[in-house]
């Protein structure tokens, strides 16, 4: 059954604010209870080749449920809901820290402290440059989420910067698809072991998907989309190290990166 409301989650009339540009697909600022929020319309959403329409918003909704049985609080509370352009997604609005970057374009050949390279570039001036994350708990963790759900569309302006050091990632429409879609930023732990505390949390995951998870999986994707997720979480935890790109013919850095 498609999930009931997370605990606390505002109802009521949701109002429209404004609307977020630049966006792919139509998204708005909005108010539901006294509380701001995003939606994404249904209606709104633009025709992909490779994934379903209209598929986008019950996919943001699944990896809420999956970012849940992980435990780590990777994905703000998200649901499905109705707005004045229909039914679609309404997620919790979270407040970044503007001066933070966890996600960061920086000189070539620079590594800030505490961070980790990505790959090398040119920027729109032709001068070369690297991409470059935190190295942070919350990053590894939101990079194992992404191989979990296979994110095909993990920038840098998804993931939110906390007031607490906490970090969220949004935008999450391009997900478990059932061929191997990983696209991310987030590339700088590759061959690193996954410790304890994440191999944890994969374990709770594998048993939520054995119960309730799985069920509210199958409500949101086809069955063989759940499935696919089941192995990508069982070759993870065979693994026992951060994967990176399987092959260099595939785009695995979203455009633009940011």
């Amino acid at each position: 059954m498609i999930p009931d409301l997370p605990d606390g989650f505002p109802t009521g009339e949701l109002t429209l604010h404004g609307r977020v540009l630049p966006a792919s697909n139509a998204t708005f600022v909005g108010e539901l209870g006294g509380v701001r929020v995003v939606y994404k319309p249904i209606a709104g959403e633009r025709p992909l080749w490779d994934f379903p329409h209209g598929t986008l918003a019950a996919r943001e909704v699944g990896s809420y449920a999956v970012s849940e049985a992980l435990g780590w609080d990777i994905v703000p509370p998200t649901v499905l809901g109705d707005g004045p352009h229909g039914p679609g997604m309404v997620q919790l609005w979270r407040d970044e820290v503007e001066d933070a970057a966890p996600v960061d374009i920086v000189g070539e050949g620079e590594l800030p402290p505490g961070f980790r390279h990505v790959f090398d570039g040119l920027d729109a001036h032709d001068q070369p440059v690297s991409l470059v994350h935190e190295d942070s708990e919350p990053l590894r963790r939101m990079a194992l989420f992404d191989v979990v759900v296979n994110n095909a569309d993990r920038k840098g302006g998804h993931v939110l910067p906390m007031p607490d050091g906490h970090r969220h990632g949004v935008d999450h429409g391009l997900t478990f698809h059932v061929e191997h879609k990983l696209r991310t930023v987030l590339w700088g732990f590759v061959g690193d072991a996954i410790t304890a505390e994440e191999v944890e949390g994969l374990r709770r995951l594998v048993s939520a998907l054995d119960g309730a998870l799985g069920t509210t999986l199958c409500d949101l994707l086809t069955d063989e989309e759940v499935e696919t997720t089941r192995r990508r979480v069982a070759r993870l935890l065979a693994r026992g190290t951060f994967p990176g790109p399987r092959s260099s013919s595939y785009p695995v850095i979203p455009w633009p990166p940011f």
